[in-house]
């Protein structure tokens, strides 16, 4: 089994030549630090408003090295953090606009990638959450209900026969589904919109990594870039940066991917609808079935670095590959034994609220997004959008949407943040399984976690 090397879905494409490092000082009308996800869609999306603009973006690595480059594939309509955190500041109709523009995100980007030809095995089957024990069965009947009080969220609930009709999955009690996500290649997405940008012109300098933003400068061992407006779109690695260290923790996430599996094994789990596949449990694990119909399967491992370290190649622990291959065959017991093929690790940011943010201080020129907790895939396009708008001041809806300029305050220093990590996902661990092994309702050690996190 490989092990790390960024990335499955990045072994599965053929290498092409990295762009050259900047090579000394230069100017642009608009310098864009981090050539994942959020920094190729704010490029395309201002040289397609505006072609003359000079954009440079710098890359530590290669474009779509991060998390845009390891993420489970999945293109979903969430709004990080959830809706109910604004609405007392914005009202009802203002969120229900902000999950309605959510929804449409995800046929954005699955526009786009028709319109620009990125072939990045795009299927649209929509978003498959299962229970598989009592207490998570009580949670999801409780979000469904929640959820279909937003007619924009799609929402249906499923009973046991039907959940197990669309995938089946060892103990599922039922389901919920809606159709606002798709399923994708993460790589073949990050190589395809690395391609457009530069075909509209964009300057991108890989193998530069920059060391300190600072208004209207970004400094490299290579040279400083000058421009007006200075892009932060660095996800997981913003901790890196001195000013940046609590801004965003980098919470760790990772994946396996097994073998292709044969015709005689799908025609037992089912899946054909290839729906995002997700749990109600604390710890919660993700999938998809890929289009060489494999299994890309997803949990937390470990979480999170003393210090705020982030990792570089994606090397994951053999005691993380343990968990999801357990995982795995409890979900579908015809897979025990089933061969691994890759896993791998990446970090997202994540806010001391848990809430994604775009914004702009025109007084320092220093634009930033991310902060996605997971669901950047398509997080990162309304957010390039937003920062196109910003940026060349138009005034669009997007720039008034509730997570536009929200802040928060920085995560507490070390040790506090290690141990409150380490404890907050040793109590969700210790929820699951006494929720698996048979407690009916929602366990307390998972509430004591929620106020530890502030994210629930």
């Amino acid at each position: 089994m490989r092990n790390g090397e960024v990335s499955f879905w990045w072994s599965q494409l053929e290498q092409v030549a990295q762009r050259p490092a900047l090579d000394g000082p230069i100017e642009a009308d608009v310098c864009i630090v981090g050539a994942g996800y959020t920094g190729l869609w704010t490029a395309y999306y201002l040289k397609k408003a505006q072609p003359s603009l000079r954009v440079v973006v710098l890359e530590q690595r290669f474009a779509g090295y991060g998390a845009s480059g390891r993420n489970g594939g999945w293109l979903a309509n969430s709004i990080t953090g959830g809706r109910e955190q604004y609405l007392a500041k914005h009202g009802r109709s203002a969120v229900a606009r902000f999950q309605q523009l959510a929804n449409e995100t995800v046929d954005e980007v699955i526009r786009v990638a028709e319109a620009e030809s990125i072939d990045a095995d795009i299927v649209k089957g929509g978003e498959f959450t299962v229970a598989t024990d009592r207490a998570q069965l009580g949670r999801l009947v409780a979000f469904a209900k929640a959820e279909q009080a937003w007619p924009e969220s799609g929402v249906e609930l499923l009973s046991e026969a039907e959940a197990r009709g669309r995938i089946n999955i060892a103990g599922a009690l039922g389901a919920a589904w809606h159709p606002h996500t798709a399923r994708l290649h993460p790589a073949k997405l990050a190589r395809g919109l690395r391609e457009q940008i530069l075909r509209l012109g964009v300057e991108l300098h890989e193998s530069t990594r920059v060391e300190a933003i600072e208004p209207h400068h970004a400094l490299t061992a290579h040279g400083m870039v000058k421009a007006p407006v200075i892009v932060r779109a660095t996800e997981g690695f913003t901790a890196r940066f001195r000013q940046f260290h609590r801004e965003w923790l980098p919470l760790n996430s990772s994946l396996v991917v097994t073998a292709p599996l044969p015709a005689s094994v799908w025609a037992e789990i089912g899946w054909d609808g290839r729906e995002t596949l997700g749990d109600l449990a604390h710890a919660y694990m993700y999938a998809q079935r890929t289009a060489d119909d494999r299994i890309a399967f997803g949990g937390r491992g470990r979480p999170y670095r003393y210090g705020s370290g982030v990792d570089s190649d994606g090397r994951t622990s053999a005691t993380t590959v343990a968990e999801l291959r357990a995982l795995i065959e409890r979900f579908w017991p015809v897979l025990h034994g089933v061969r691994l093929d890759h896993a791998w690790s990446g970090v997202l940011g994540v806010p001391r609220d848990w809430s994604a943010t775009v914004g702009l201080d025109r007084g320092t020129g220093l634009a930033w997004a991310g902060g996605y907790v997971g669901t950047g895939v398509a997080s990162t396009n309304l957010a390039g959008r937003t920062l196109a708008d910003l940026i060349l001041e138009r005034d669009s809806e997007l720039v008034t949407l509730p997570w536009v300029g929200h802040r928060v305050r920085t995560w507490e220093p070390e040790p506090l943040r290690w141990v409150a990590v380490q404890a907050l996902y040793a109590l969700y661990h210790a929820a699951d399984r006494a929720e698996q092994a048979g407690r009916p309702t929602t366990s307390p050690l998972a509430r004591l976690a929620d106020l530890v996190s502030g994210h629930r």
